[in-house]
């Protein structure tokens, strides 16, 4: 458990906690640097011009709480600043950043996380297969909105989790366009009198893939603006730590009855596809030096081409010499060439690829530190 010292008292971070009052006050009491990422759903100032009614003129029940209303461009801007400085503040230097917003507020929160340091790894576009329509026909229907990931500066040692998300995307590198529908049905959550708990509750697929990709098990996940807890019922379930924040009564009342209701996924369940890029450095003369390949042997391509392994680790072939990737790119004619992929050796009369041989050797040292 993080523990921080405050006024000569030392107090636990309130893990799996939805905590009451308004965000920034209560980031500023956490400890600094306690939070792998935060996930941030702030308010969109739609500034809504009076009330919206469909073509048979029912009341589109759209975001009037007051929560979303502010006196001027400016108020929001001083509002952005201020939250955004103080989750800053609660990241870990190799911590990331998720914010969600739509037309209305995006583009003021990309400025600001850039202002503060931030770097910008990606947006995503969130495509709504199931959006509102728009009932007055005086603009394109509004079928997306864009979350911003950043992480805490330029050059952090973010977490990434490609394979574990190529593997969500059935073996296709992911994209930063997401089709996912709005909440609706038994996960559209309701109050006592059966109206909508929140306006802009966001669907738990959306959550499932950020945390999947952007974190991992036992990191802590901060959500400022909690609503109903989506975000902590999808921490809970994937075996992360979750901090909510959460000013309105009604919606903590909700999210408490929630996540009360998660289970946990099972320990074997919370493993995901790792990243090849996180797995130990193996070069190519640590296979000649434990004597898994001898100098003078022959290693062919997939199409036949051919070289010779030297004692030093390089390749010679067709009057050219150097790295497994150089050699193999020389012989194609290519700019590049993945040598691990690219030459095969020959066992048992089968030709084998040479990555099988780094693959015995990174599970005898073990996970990357």
């Amino acid at each position: 458990m993080t523990m921080t010292r405050t006024k000569g008292a030392v107090r636990p971070l309130p893990l799996n906690t939805i905590l009451a009052g308004d965000c920034i006050e209560v980031m500023q009491s956490l400890p600094e640097a306690s939070v792998d990422l935060v996930f941030a759903d702030p308010p969109y100032n739609l500034q809504l011009r009076g009330e919206l009614h469909r073509p048979d003129n029912s009341r589109v029940d759209a975001v009037n709480d007051a929560w979303d209303q502010f006196a001027s461009f400016e108020a929001y801007d001083r509002f952005t600043r201020d939250w955004v400085s103080a989750a800053r503040r609660l990241l870990k230097p190799d911590g990331a950043i998720w914010v969600i917003g739509s037309y209305h507020n995006i583009f003021r929160l990309g400025a600001e996380l850039q202002n503060q340091g931030f770097w910008i790894l990606n947006d995503v576009v969130w495509r709504k297969s199931n959006p509102m329509p728009n009932f007055r026909g005086k603009r394109l229907t509004n079928a997306h909105e864009t979350l911003i990931w950043a992480s805490r500066s330029e050059g952090a040692r973010y977490t990434f989790n490609y394979e574990a998300l190529k593997a969500l995307n059935e073996g296709v590198q992911m994209r930063s366009d997401w089709t996912i529908p709005l909440c609706t049905g038994h996960e559209r959550l309701k109050d006592d009198e059966g109206a909508k708990a929140h306006p802009t509750q966001k669907p738990e697929a959306l959550l499932h893939r950020v945390l999947v990709g952007a974190t991992n098990p036992g990191d802590v996940v901060l959500d400022p603006f909690f609503g109903t807890g989506t975000t902590g019922a999808v921490a809970k379930m994937l075996g992360r730590e979750w901090i909510g924040i959460e000013r309105e009564d009604a919606y903590r009342r909700i999210a408490e009855r929630r996540i009360a209701g998660v289970r946990k996924f099972d320990r074997s369940a919370l493993e995901v596809s790792g990243s090849k890029r996180a797995e130990p450095r193996v070069p190519f003369g640590t296979l000649v030096e434990r004597g898994l390949l001898r100098p003078g042997e022959v290693l062919v391509s997939y199409n036949g081409k051919a070289a010779r392994v030297r004692a030093d680790g390089t390749l010679v072939a067709d009057g050219a010499s150097g790295s497994i990737h150089q050699v193999g790119a020389h012989l194609e004619g290519a700019p590049s060439c993945n040598g691990w992929t690219y030459w095969h050796f020959r066992r048992d009369g089968q030709n084998v690829p040479i990555d099988v041989l780094r693959q015995q050797i990174r599970a005898e040292m073990g996970p990357a530190l």
